[in-house]
């Protein structure tokens, strides 16, 4: 959790505002995972911060969605292309992604549990 909390101090990804009545504020809550090595063993433990949008209104709270992720269907030819050129595949494992825009509106959020 520290880790995590600590990348969201330093890239600046919020600030902490007195709450109002006018806000609607977006619940969040820690998700944990455990990581295991190739042998079984234990390799580390993960937290992940996660905003609860099930309390947004389309169209009032937000007006469009957007989630990077690979789509499993792409994996296959990629590695197939590798496999037939001969190239290195390599892993990686992305510790925190933070999608670098703008929001022209304010969103609010609860204050992530555990955190003072």
């Amino acid at each position: 959790m520290a880790e995590e909390f600590n990348a969201f101090l330093k890239n600046d990804t919020w600030e902490l505002v007195p709450r109002t009545p006018s806000m609607n504020v977006v619940g969040c809550k820690w998700i944990f995972k455990t990581k295991y090595a190739a042998d079984g063993s234990v390799d580390r433990c993960k937290a992940r911060f996660m905003a609860l949008d099930n309390h947004q209104q389309a169209g009032i709270d937000y007006h469009e969605t957007f989630s990077p992720v690979v789509k499993s269907f792409t994996i296959c030819p990629i590695l197939s292309t590798a496999i037939s050129c001969n190239w290195t595949v390599r892993q990686l494992d992305v510790k925190n992604a933070f999608l670098h825009g703008f929001l022209n509106e304010e969103v609010y959020m609860c204050q992530p549990p555990g955190v003072i």
